[in-house]
């Protein structure tokens, strides 16, 4: 059955069933329908949580790590062979800019070969505590992990989660987002191909609802859960998994500042800010949200950025020279014009954007906006908007910085444009959040952690720390007969 069409994968095979109907999906771009994916059900996906189990229980996977380094590369070999087709899949199914398409699977490959290096690297400890009296601490795979991908990055939050579960010897459930099963479906004809993962290591059931979300965050055969998407789904998946005490991992919300001093480099100032609030067309969780400037070049920058949003080339996510794409679906398109209406009234609008006319309406197009705004609390700056909306406020020192950055319940991201170095370390760590970058924004590794604060989540992503999600500790003591 063809990975096209965005079948499930379970157990090393394609799944065509749907026992609740279809899921069209939409090219936001134009509104077109580009194809169908069978929609999952509690059955099925109880049906992939036994598969994994038994492939983690039953197979040489878990204790064989160059097995899985080997299944790794494989798996990274195929996607790249890929990366031209499936980015252009990903820009038609999400309506992400086809340049930002392309970088985004190309994260996706080279975070999956890092993770086969990690696979042959994971060591235990020993300690001898008295003579004779040996301590082994072993480092093992949690078991049965499930991924749940939201739609805005399909295919590097998909692998950011599912390689280092891999390389830790677990198998894995995976729950695609509803909007981007084709990208899915081919991230998972990879794995299929890639011959060295035993059937049942790697699953996958659509959803276009909850069904299938609630089993894979309750199940008692599922041991470890990977979320990424807002804060308010993270605190159900917490209260599903408390019952069987389920280890989560999460990446939530965010409200991104950028921070700008008086003695920053304006023109790279600007150019980063712009390109940090358009990224994935502003429906990033790592976007900027708030843009913070220092009273002495308050002026000159709000002229500076409202020139950069109004300049944005707005159009077809597949097409060469896009800056900004579409909104991920009409309901999202509508919420924003609402949010943008009541900043106009609310606020101080300096850029107005809106739905997209003329040859952008047939699409969920929505055009940058920024709005002036002093009180931090009010819920337009407290908020996730998730869309390309920025907020202009202003601070008169660092501590009025610090102060206002840092009142709010997230903290995933932040940045900091300045020339002074000993400012850079004083603000990097006393901003409240999981990464701070220093004149730029959204600068990801596959070998750095990334992770949240407060409310933008539990634990962290990328990085050798990504693999203590998945791996548990065992204390093994002998005691030798004297």
């Amino acid at each position: 059955m063809s990975a096209e069409l965005g079948h499930h994968y379970i157990a090393g095979t394609w799944v065509a069933e749907a026992p609740n109907g279809v899921i069209e999906v939409e090219n936001p771009s134009n509104g077109t329908i580009i194809g169908t994916a069978p929609r999952g059900s509690a059955a099925l996906a109880d049906q992939a949580v036994m598969a994994a189990r038994n492939a983690f229980d039953q197979t040489g996977w878990s204790a064989d790590p160059r097995m899985r380094a080997t299944a790794l590369m494989e798996f990274a070999d195929l996607l790249e062979s890929r990366a031209d087709e499936i980015a252009s899949l990903m820009a038609r199914e999400n309506g992400k800019v086809l340049a930002q398409a392309r970088h985004e699977v190309a994260a996706g490959y080279g975070e999956a070969r890092y993770y086969a290096g990690i696979a042959r690297n994971v060591f235990g400890r020993t300690f001898e505590s008295g003579v004779g009296k040996l301590s082994l601490m072993t480092r093992e795979a949690s078991g049965v992990v499930s991924v749940i991908v939201p739609w805005n990055a399909p295919v590097t939050l998909l692998v950011r989660s599912v390689a280092p579960a891999l390389a830790a010897g677990c198998s894995v459930v995976i729950k695609p987002a509803p909007q981007t099963p084709l990208t899915n479906a081919a991230v998972m004809a990879c794995f299929h191909e890639a011959a060295s993962f035993p059937a049942g290591i790697i699953n996958s059931v659509n959803e276009h609802g909850t069904e299938v979300g609630t089993v894979l965050s309750s199940h008692p055969e599922i041991d470890v859960i990977s979320f990424t998407g807002s804060s308010r789904t993270g605190k159900i998946i917490m209260a599903n998994a408390a019952d069987t005490i389920k280890h989560v991992s999460l990446e939530l919300g965010g409200k991104a500042p950028a921070l700008v001093f008086d003695d920053a480099d304006l023109d790279k100032s600007v150019a980063e800010i712009r390109r940090g609030v358009l990224a994935l067309n502003g429906q990033m969780c790592t976007c900027i949200s708030r843009i913070m400037v220092q009273d002495s070049i308050y002026d000159d920058m709000r002229d500076r950025l409202t020139a950069a949003f109004t300049s944005v080339k707005t159009g077809d996510a597949c097409a060469n020279g896009t800056e900004l794409g579409p909104i991920i679906d009409h309901a999202n398109q509508q919420r924003l014009v609402g949010i943008i209406e009541r900043a106009a009234k609310e606020t101080n609008m300096v850029v107005h954007g809106g739905i997209g006319e003329g040859d952008l309406a047939n699409g969920f197009f929505i055009t940058p906006s920024m709005f002036e705004i002093e009180d931090v609390t009010h819920d337009l700056v407290q908020d996730e908007l998730f869309g390309p909306i920025v907020s202009l406020e202003r601070f008169s020192d660092e501590a009025d910085a610090l102060a206002r950055a840092n009142a709010t319940r997230f903290g995933l991201a932040a940045s900091v444009y300045t020339t002074d170095l000993n400012r850079s370390m004083r603000m990097g760590r006393k901003l409240k959040f999981g990464t701070v970058w220093m004149n730029c924004h959204n600068r990801l590794l596959a070998e750095v952690e990334t992770g949240g604060y407060r409310e933008s989540g539990i634990g962290r992503l990328h990085g050798i720390e990504a693999m203590n999600d998945f791996l548990e500790t065992k204390h093994i003591y002998l005691e030798a007969e004297s």
